[in-house]
């Protein structure tokens, strides 16, 4: 009787199986297209190309699946689809969290090598050293304080690809003014015993 009764189930199973696939599987074919939707607004086409490029490439073979009356596969490739786009959405999520927490950082690091370049000019000022790399690193330093408050707007933003083109930028000019406050440094006499 329990034999009986499993190789039903078994039947009834395998049924609703061939049901399912006759038809094309449209519910989960748009459940894969909003999910691609919602990874698409959250940014995963810039920061989960990987996952984004899979979900969007397994919706297209799913829709060939369809076109080919192979429903089942249809029905796997959207499957596929929508979990690629869900690790799409979370891996965007998490790099944003990522790079936003490193673009404050080196936001605070590029700050406190302006500030040791300012303090740099200032004693510079009471030696003898040459006025003209120090006048050029000060105007060099104004001009990344101001470019640090247009990088944090747009973090602000949200734009991070962006940002951390801009951050690298006056990091990039603000090492080069302190490399050229130190060429321009007098050296300290050796004495003579």
């Amino acid at each position: 009787m329990l034999r009986r009764g499993s190789t039903v189930c078994a039947c009834l199973a395998a049924a609703v199986l061939l049901v399912a696939c006759a038809e094309p599987p449209r519910k989960e074919m748009d459940q894969a297209q909003g999910a691609i939707d919602a990874a698409r607004a959250a940014g995963a086409d810039q920061y989960a190309e990987t996952e984004y490029s899979a979900a969007t490439t397994a919706l297209a073979q799913a829709t060939g699946a369809v076109g080919a009356r192979d429903y089942r596969l249809a029905l796997n490739y959207a499957l596929e689809s929508h979990e690629h786009a869900q690790n799409a959405a979370r891996d965007t999520a998490n790099t944003k969290a990522r790079m936003r927490a490193e673009l404050e950082r080196a936001l605070g690091d590029i700050e406190t090598l302006i500030a040791t370049g300012r303090a740099r000019i200032a004693a510079a000022g009471k030696t003898r050293a040459p006025r003209r790399a120090p006048r050029q690193a000060a105007a060099d330093f104004s001009q990344a304080t101001a470019d640090l408050q247009k990088a944090r707007e747009i973090v602000t933003a949200g734009d991070y690809i962006r940002a951390d083109t801009v951050v690298k930028g006056i990091k990039g000019r603000v090492d080069k003014a302190l490399a050229a406050l130190d060429a321009a440094s007098p050296r300290p006499a050796r004495r003579r015993r």
